[in-house]
């Protein structure tokens, strides 16, 4: 089967500007909210490449044009993987922790809604300023299916492991003031998430090795690049099977219906064949 997407009328899904060895990476969906797609991801990953590469660039900044940094899939992509009908399926795609392995800093800035696919990239950013009004959510759980891309294993680095089961466990939303609280970002204040990040880049950018960058980068993330791919390969492993269950489908129809989920009772044998990863 083929999926009937409306395409963007904006071929330019992804702004690359350049300035003071700042390289500023903005998702530019902003009619639906910067919502993920491949195509998106393919150019942003496409873009973060040519800042790896530009000597000029000594950080990169990303975030989400107009009022949201991405609430995650865009509905229509999600709602018919949901039906069984895949653009791309996940395992043919880029890993989402491709940012992690770019040897220069990267600082997201954070507004508006920030959620599934685009929580995601904000934990693979290595810091993160936030909006204190933005909200924040890992809804996975509530849409029947499990923490993805490694998310396991990422966000108990970053916040700890009781409040990464409170994030990942509730599905609930966080705020902005929140988030920053649990040490997940830097609190920006209003309307300047933008600012404080890009200020905080050309700070880097202005006073630090590059050589020293990649190589403290790559040192901190060392302890948990092993696990971190393997719980991403086992999620993906565990999604395949998930999205044949009821519950993918059930989640994402009672969000685009606006009502609450009608989940089945728990299935311990779908539990253990979950779990049977290969």
């Amino acid at each position: 089967m083929t999926m009937d997407i409306t395409p963007d009328t904006d071929t330019e899904l992804v702004r690359y500007d350049v300035r003071d060895g700042v390289a500023v990476i903005s998702w530019n969906r902003p009619h639906r909210n910067n919502a993920w797609t491949p195509a998106l991801e393919d150019a942003y990953f496409t873009q973060l490449r040519v800042a790896a590469a530009d000597d000029e660039v000594k950080a990169i900044v990303i975030t989400g044009r107009g009022r949201h940094f991405s609430p995650g899939m865009d509905m229509q992509h999600l709602a018919s993987a949901s039906n069984g009908v895949h653009n791309r399926p996940p395992e043919e795609r880029e890993p989402q922790t491709l940012p992690m392995t770019i040897p220069k800093p990267i600082i997201a800035a954070i507004h508006g809604s920030c959620a599934g696919t685009g929580f995601i990239q904000a934990c693979v950013a290595d810091v993160r300023f936030v909006a204190p009004d933005a909200k924040l959510t890992a809804a996975f759980v509530r849409r029947g299916i499990m923490a993805e891309h490694g998310l396991a294993v990422l966000l108990p680095a970053i916040v700890g492991t009781a409040n990464a089961l409170d994030i990942l466990m509730s599905g609930r939303v966080l705020s902005g003031t929140e988030a920053a609280g649990l040490g997940f970002a830097k609190l920006a204040a209003p309307g300047r998430a933008v600012d404080e990040a890009v200020a905080y880049a050309r700070d880097i950018a202005a006073t630090c090795s590059p050589v020293a960058l990649a190589i403290t980068k790559k040192q901190v993330y060392e302890g948990i690049s092993e696990p971190l791919e393997s719980a991403r390969r086992d999620a993906l492993d565990i999604w395949k099977k998930l999205r044949e269950h009821g519950d993918f489908k059930e989640g994402v129809a009672s969000f685009v219906e606006r009502r609450a989920p009608r989940f089945a009772p728990l299935d311990e044998q779908w539990v253990r064949i979950a779990n049977t990863t290969s």
